[in-house]
This record gives C-alpha cells, structure tokens and sequence, in this order.
C-alpha cells in the first residue's frame, strides 16, 4: 500500500517562523519539505506556466521515492464551454511537466465553486484529458465544488474515463468520496490553527484510518458518496494534501499524518 501525504507547495513566508529552521535558505526549503513529507501538490503552476528546466530542477531535488502532484493551469477549467478547452490542454501538459520524470504524480484539475454539471460538456473535457505525453504516462484528478456533480452519471462518468474525483474535507463546499480511478487523491482543507497540526489528534487518526483503507482498495466509512456501489476492491496508490484552512498548519499535519500511517 502506497499513502503519500504532502502540502500545497513550499513557499510560504509563515513557514519560515514555523516549519523551517531559522535563517534556513530559501533555495533550499524544497529540499527541506521533501525531506519529511512524501508529497507535494504544486499549486503554481494554476497561474502562470513555468519552463521545463524548472521541472527538471525540482525532481532532481527531492529524493526517490517522492512526487510532485500539478494544479492545471486556470485557462483549462475556468471557461464556460469545457469542450472547448483542448488548445489549453495541449499547452499545459506541453510546457515541460515530463522533466520531472518518476516524480510525476497526478494532474489535479479544479472547477470554480460556480461551475455546474454539465454531462455532455463534462464528457467532451474528460475525452480532452491525455493518457500520456511524449511517451510518459499521465494521470488525472478533477475537483468539482457545486452540489449538482452528485449525480450518478457523473461517478458513472468518471469511473469510465479511469479520473479520480477529489474528495476534498471543507467547510465551504459539497464533498463526493466516490472512488473512481485506480488512485486517491484527498484534500484536507479544513484545518483550524488553534490546532498544532490543524486537525485534532482524534481526527488525524480518523484520517490515518481512511487513507489505509483508501490504500487497500475500499472506500472508508461515514463519508458522503453518490452511489451506493463501490468499485472493484483493489490497491491504490493514496495522495493526502492538507491545503488551504490554516495554511501555516500544514506541514504540521503532514509529518502527524505520516507518522500515524507509518505506525
């Protein structure tokens, strides 16, 4: 079984009085985060696009084992007509994300709170989303935020194109818990900072308990699912992000996280 836990990149000025040690380098902090979390979502590359030499840098300087996860670009998901969204695509997935070779996680594709169910224009983006580019395979996630995605043709849909939906922990918008790819990817957006960790103890244990299960192959208990009907019970490689919610907690509950799963 396979749980990597990260955060949402790793610059943010309130870690440096928090997370990494005093007068810490800069250039260094990736080095850093990467040495105690397995995982990192790479949240800037939703804004603007980067080079391949970038890409290339980053892997070399995180050890085997660790891997990098990528927001898709803004002008591929925010648009009224997601059919239309394939030259956007092509540009994202082109700018170099293969330079980071083995450390090449899943592409997280995420939808504006506003954006509602659309089955035919959901379709035709999910038929835009490429298996593979220059030869390296690719794997997608999409993190829809309005009510009318709990639709069963939507889980249907999904499961089809082999595209996990995000199950996202928030207090600001509708959850799925579907398992629909042959991978999860959870985000843990609800952290309070009175917590060191931003989740209570109880709560990382309920979360250590569910990335395992999420692992084995089930889908856990007591989350909100669309359709009664599991998938096929088979292991699956975990991602667990604490993003967002109390940002400066994170890394904590990153380290907490993998202690828990590792036992």
């Amino acid at each position: 079984m396979t749980v990597r836990i990260g955060i949402g990149g790793w610059t943010y000025a309130p870690w440096r009085d928090s997370f990494y040690p005093a007068k810490w380098p800069q250039k260094r902090e990736l080095d850093y985060a990467a040495a105690r979390l397995t995982a990192i979502e790479i949240n800037g590359t939703y804004y603007s696009s980067f080079k391949p030499a970038s890409f290339a840098g980053w892997a070399a300087a995180v050890p085997d084992g660790f891997v990098f996860t990528l927001k898709a670009s803004r002008y591929c998901t925010n648009r009224k007509v997601l059919a239309d969204a394939g030259e956007s695509i092509e540009r994202f997935v082109g700018q170099g994300i293969v330079e980071l070779g083995d450390r090449l996680g899943p592409i997280l594709w995420q939808f504006m709170a506003t954006k509602r169910f659309d089955p035919d224009d959901m379709a035709a983006f999910l038929a835009l989303l490429p298996a593979a580019h220059a030869g390296v395979p690719l794997r997608h996630a999409i993190q829809v935020r309005h009510d009318s995605f709990a639709d069963p043709a939507f889980i249907a849909m999904a499961r089809q194109a082999k595209v996990a939906i995000v199950y996202a922990d928030s207090t600001d918008y509708p959850a799925i818990a579907d398992v629909t790819g042959d991978f999860v990817y959870a985000r843990l957006e609800a952290a309070e900072e009175a917590n060191p960790a931003g989740y209570s103890d109880a709560a990382l244990d309920d979360w250590a308990a569910a990335a395992q299960v999420w692992a084995a192959g089930g889908q856990p208990d007591g989350l909100p699912y669309v359709i009664a009907e599991p998938p096929a019970k088979t292991p699956r490689e975990t991602f667990v992000f604490f993003i967002n919610g109390a940002k400066v907690r994170a890394p904590h509950g990153a380290m907490a996280l993998i202690d828990r799963v590792r036992g």
